[in-house]
C-alpha cells in the first residue's frame, strides 16, 4: 500500500478537457450499471449451463470443465483489458490490472470459499511453493532495483 501511495503522488495526471466533458449524467450512468448487473447474472447463468452441457455431451467431469472453459471465460475482461491498455500504451494499466486481478482472486475468492468450507492444505506442495515464491521474491527485488543479471 505504500508504494502504491507513494506511486500515484510521484505520478502527474492532467486531466483532459475533452474527457472531462463526455462525462455521462447520473441517471443514464445509474442505468448502465443495473443493465450490466443483469447482463452479468444473465451471462454467468447461461455460462454455467452451457458447460454443464458440454461436460455431459463429451462425458467430461463438470470440475474438468470448470478447471478449464470456466476459468477461461472468466478470465478473459482481464485479458482483453490488459491487452487494449498494453496497445494503447498504458503499460501501469495492463500491469495493474493483471496483478490487482491475481490479487483480489486469492484473497477475497480464496478466503470466502475457505469461509464456507474449509479448504484442505496438502503438505507435499508446501516446499514447491516456497521455492517459487523465494525466486519472485529474487526476480521482484531485481525488477525494483533495475538491475540485470548480466
Amino acid at each position: 500500500m505504500v508504494l502504491l501511495v507513494k506511486t500515484g503522488l510521484k505520478t502527474n495526471v492532467e486531466v483532459d478537457k475533452e474527457q472531462e466533458n463526455k462525462l455521462l449524467s447520473i441517471p443514464l450512468s445509474s442505468l448502465y450499471i443495473i443493465l450490466g448487473a443483469v447482463a452479468i447474472v444473465f451471462g454467468g447463468d447461461l455460462t454455467v449451463d452451457a458447460a454443464s452441457k458440454i461436460a455431459m455431451d463429451f462425458g467430461m467431469s463438470k470440475t474438468l470443465v470448470g478447471l478449464t472453459i470456466v476459468s477461461i471465460g472468466t478470465s478473459l475482461p482481464e485479458l482483453v483489458t490488459s491487452i487494449v491498455a498494453a496497445r494503447k500504451n498504458e503499460v501501469d494499466m495492463a500491469l495493474g490490472n493483471a496483478i490487482g486481478s491475481n490479487i483480489f482472486n486469492i484473497l477475497l475468492v480464496l478466503g470466502l470459499s475457505s469461509a464456507i468450507s474449509p479448504i484442505i492444505v496438502v503438505t507435499e506442495g508446501i516446499m514447491d511453493s516456497m521455492i517459487l515464491f523465494v525466486f519472485t521474491c529474487i526476480i521482484w527485488i531485481f525488477s525494483m532495483t533495475k538491475k540485470s543479471f548480466k
